[in-house]
């Protein structure tokens, strides 16, 4: 088994799985914990998943020790909100939470009825609002997207510095990331030679900004599916890879950062066959390669192997995601080490 420890964390992340309950998530949150995880991590994305601030609620109530995670979209709640909410979290859990901004980019605004906003400009004074608004005072804040006029919290946090985390998968995003965030999210499928350039960048981007690029935590989303025979992992995942091609804009900002796994001249053929037949015909075409190189999918050495590797690359904590319910238990166990209760 390999333990989790301060020298080398792991973390659970749940959230995707649309079969999944809240309140289940909370359990595995739990169970996490007992089994040494360092944190529990809810991807809410903008693919209409279950609200963060009800399930970071619910794993709140449920834990004593994880620090909690997850992922918000901004213009989908206002700044002001955004801090309410986690300040709120953060009173809750005892100071436990990380709040994880990501992106709003054209597709979203189009499909969400909201005017496009630059989204590098829109992040930056996002995070540089909520920060002031997490301090406790009156802010007034004139930017381009964001306007408070004397506004603060009608409480104090129990944390001004609430660490804020930036998820970012393109060359822009990592950039952006490394000048405004305390940590970056990178995104599920991918693979570890990618992470390598991801972290080569955002430390490059860090000292060209004037920040210190070792006090910048290194997330990732792990997609993982332990099976004691190797085929079976690999089709039990198949789903969740393919959930990263429905849309051509996810694989080419990958490509931007440098993913060797995707073939470009695949990309056509993999949008039409989602057009045509859906995420069901989507799967069947993916090749193999795609969904061994892009996750940490096979038994449990292949799986403890892979996590490795990512770690390699420079990711300070993984996040590991299991394909099926059923594989909880497993990855718990290969993952982590019993904790004593307190």
């Amino acid at each position: 088994m390999t333990p989790s420890s301060s020298a080398n964390p792991i973390g659970l992340a749940l959230g995707y799985d649309p079969t999944v309950t809240v309140r289940r998530m909370a359990e595995s949150a739990a169970a996490a914990e007992r089994a040494g995880f360092g944190t529990a991590f809810f991807s809410e994305t903008l693919f209409t998943n279950r609200d963060s601030v009800s399930a970071l609620a619910a794993f709140g109530l449920a834990t004593r020790r994880v620090t909690l995670g997850a992922t918000q979209v901004v213009r989908l709640r206002s700044p002001l909100v955004m801090a309410q909410s986690a300040a709120t979290l953060d009173e809750l859990s005892g100071g436990r939470l990380v709040l994880v901004l990501g992106a709003y980019t054209a597709k979203h605004a189009a499909r969400n009825g909201r005017p496009l906003t630059d989204p590098v400009t829109t992040l930056r004074e996002y995070v540089e609002s909520i920060r002031a608004l997490l301090t406790g005072e009156p802010v007034t804040y004139h930017g381009e997207v964001v306007r408070l006029d004397d506004v603060a919290l009608n409480f104090q946090p129990l944390r001004p510095d609430i660490p804020i985390w930036i998820a970012a998968a393109s060359r822009k995003g990592l950039v952006n990331a490394a000048s405004i965030g305390d940590g970056v999210l990178l995104d599920a499928g991918t693979s570890p030679e990618y992470s390598a350039n991801a972290v080569a960048l955002l430390r490059a981007s860090a000292e060209q900004a004037g920040r210190d690029p070792d006090g910048l935590a290194v997330a990732q989303l792990i997609n993982t599916s332990i099976e004691d025979d190797r085929a079976a992992a690999i089709e039990a995942i198949r789903w969740e890879v393919a959930t990263k091609f429905k849309y051509a804009s996810t694989p080419k900002a990958k490509m931007s950062v440098g993913e060797p796994t995707i073939d470009p001249t695949d990309l056509p053929r993999f949008a039409a066959t989602y057009e045509a037949g859906g995420e069901a015909a989507l799967q069947k075409v993916l090749p193999e390669r795609y969904v061994t190189s892009l996750t940490a999918t096979g038994t449990v050495d292949d799986v403890r192997a892979r996590v490795d590797a990512y770690r390699a690359a420079g990711v300070t904590m993984p996040l590991v995601r299991p394909a099926a319910p059923h594989q909880l238990d497993r990855l718990l166990t290969t993952f982590g080490q019993a904790h004593t209760a307190d």
